[in-house]
């Protein structure tokens, strides 16, 4: 609001901003980011936390209040500001929009996974009674601040789990996206999504990469930012994680499962003759390629019949299933048999 921030660079009143950090983020640029706001003349308060998928709780969300409280926020002019990955932007997110019924906040992403996924829409939340995100709503945040510079510093591993995210929107909508980490996984991998000039044969791929799934992302959440149509391409990969990501914690990172449930759902899509075989192997291909996990000994079948229950509970009495019927394009489904599910169960398994 132009005449909100008139008011606020008038003012004789200091700058002030209270950020939450992830505490690995801390260690790495805590020094940076201190040394930004003193040198911007900013009175600030840092409050680092780990922010893991055990903490992430309302219990972490109150202690954050707490401070905020302490700080006598100005819940007009003075965003709170999320520096970390998924999981910190999720529990900040969840605080500003409880505190004062509604405060912003700036998500600053800080992995790929975040980069791509939980910095795009207006969800937020935290896990409650060993599910994941039970309890949340859908506040926006005023801003995100998009530096692949932070993603240098993660493990590769990190990376691979943001991959996974990306996959799932090539798969779902973008051809070009899919062959772009086909052909360009490894090099991703390798450079840590850096922006490389003058290496041969790859231009910039971390920036493709990165803008289309940010872009498709958004043509899907932008509509449906509420998620009044339970109808998601964007679930995809999500039916059968959440259950598998919350009973296995902490063997399996959040986009490490949804590629387990993809792979799932690549022989489900095959059993129903939606893909061919050919097409089922190149996704596999691109999968490992991407050194993501194509199969977890913990996704069961009997965890997989419970995940589905609870898909059906909570969608309106249909699956809702997204399946790629080819690559780069997808359907909803609720017509999926569980002799088909068994069928590719067992494929899956066996395979």
């Amino acid at each position: 609001d132009p005449q909100e921030i008139e008011l606020a660079t008038a003012s004789k009143r200091k700058l002030r901003r209270f950020i939450v950090i992830d505490e690995v983020v801390d260690k790495l640029y805590g020094s940076k980011v201190r040394a930004y706001f003193e040198e911007n003349n900013v009175q600030h308060k840092i409050l680092a936390l780990p922010t893991t998928e055990e903490t992430k709780s309302m219990d972490l969300v109150l202690n954050i209040l707490h401070e905020v409280q302490n700080f006598s926020l100005d819940r007009r002019t003075e965003p709170i500001i999320a520096i970390g990955g998924g999981v910190c932007l999720d529990i900040v997110g969840l605080a500003a929009s409880l505190y004062r019924r509604r405060t912003p906040y700036i998500r600053v992403p800080t992995t790929l996974l975040s980069y791509v996924d939980a910095s795009v829409g207006a969800k937020n939340g935290v896990n409650f009674l060993q599910c994941k995100n039970k309890l949340g709503g859908y506040t926006p945040p005023v801003a995100s601040f998009l530096d692949r510079s932070f993603i240098q510093s993660i493990p590769r591993r990190h990376i691979s789990n943001g991959l996974g995210e990306i996959l799932k929107m090539a798969l779902m909508k973008h051809k070009g996206l899919f062959d772009l980490l086909k052909n360009h996984g490894k090099y991703l991998l390798d450079t840590k999504f850096q922006s490389c000039n003058g290496l041969a044969n790859h231009g910039d791929a971390a920036l493709q990469t990165t803008r289309i799934a940010i872009e498709t992302m958004l043509e899907e959440l932008a509509p449906n930012l509420w998620e009044d149509d339970l109808d998601r391409l964007v679930d995809f990969g999500h039916l059968i994680s959440p259950e598998l990501e919350m009973r296995v914690l902490p063997s399996l990172m959040h986009g490490e499962a949804v590629n387990v449930d993809m792979a799932f759902m690549t022989y489900v899509a095959h059993a129903r003759g939606l893909l061919g075989a050919a097409e089922k192997e190149q996704i596999l291909q691109c999968m490992r390629g991407l050194e993501l996990p194509v199969w977890h000994r913990g996704c069961s079948w009997a965890l997989i019949q419970r995940a589905l229950r609870e898909r059906l509970r909570h969608g309106g009495g249909r699956p809702r299933m997204p399946l790629p019927t080819g690559l780069g394009v997808a359907d909803i489904f609720n017509d999926t048999s569980e002799e088909t599910l068994k069928r590719a169960y067992e494929l899956w398994v066996k395979d």
